[in-house]
C-alpha cells in the first residue's frame, strides 16, 4: 500500500543521511543547505538535543542533534558530522546528523506508510519508508519533528 499524500507528486527527491547505522531522508525541497559544522557555541540550560548555536552569514542558528532527539546517539561530533539547514515554522534550524550520503529520486508509490509498530509522537514525523536495494530509508517530515513549544524555545 503506497502512501497517498497530496504533498507527493509522481516522484520525490530525498536527501539521504545517516544517524548511527540507519538511513533517514528529508524532501530536498525542505533543505536550504548542507554544511560542515562550524564552531558551535554551547548554550547553558538548553534542551539536551540542542548542542548550541552557530553563526551562519551573520544569523544565529540553533543546532539540534537529531540522534539525541531520537534517542539513538551519544551526540559525539565527528569530522563527517554535517548540519542540514531547514526552515521550521519560520525559523532556520540546523539538524546535526552523522553524514550525508546521497540524493535519491523515489516514486511516490514506492513509499510505504510507517508500520503500525511506529506509534505515538515518533509516528507523526515519519512520512513513510522507502525500500531501496541497500535497505530502507525512513522519510521524515521536518515540520513535525519538534513540538510548537520546542520551536518557540529555539
Amino acid at each position: 500500500m503506497a502512501v497517498k499524500n497530496e504533498n507527493f507528486s509522481n516522484s520525490l527527491q530525498i536527501v539521504c543521511f545517516k544517524i548511527g547505522r540507519e538511513i533517514y531522508g528529508i524532501d530536498i525541497l525542505k533543505v536550504q543547505e548542507i554544511l560542515k559544522l562550524p564552531k558551535i557555541t554551547r548554550l547553558p540550560k538548553s534542551s539536551s538535543y540542542i548542542i548550541g548555536v552557530i553563526d551562519l552569514r551573520s544569523k544565529v542558528i540553533p543546532i539540534a542533534n537529531l540522534g539525541l532527539k531520537f534517542g539513538i546517539d551519544t551526540g559525539k561530533i565527528e569530522d563527517c558530522t554535517r548540519a542540514i539547514v531547514v526552515d521550521i515554522a519560520g525559523k532556520k534550524v540546523g539538524l546535526a546528523i552523522d553524514s550525508v550520503s546521497h540524493v535519491i529520486k523515489i516514486k511516490s508509490e514506492d513509499i510505504e506508510p510507517p508500520p503500525p509498530i511506529v506509534k505515538g509522537i515518533s509516528g507523526k514525523y515519519i512520512v513513510g519508508i522507502a525500500k531501496l536495494e541497500e535497505g530502507f530509508v525512513v522519510i521524515l517530515d521536518v515540520s513535525q519533528i519538534f513540538s510548537v513549544q520546542e520551536v518557540k524555545e529555539m
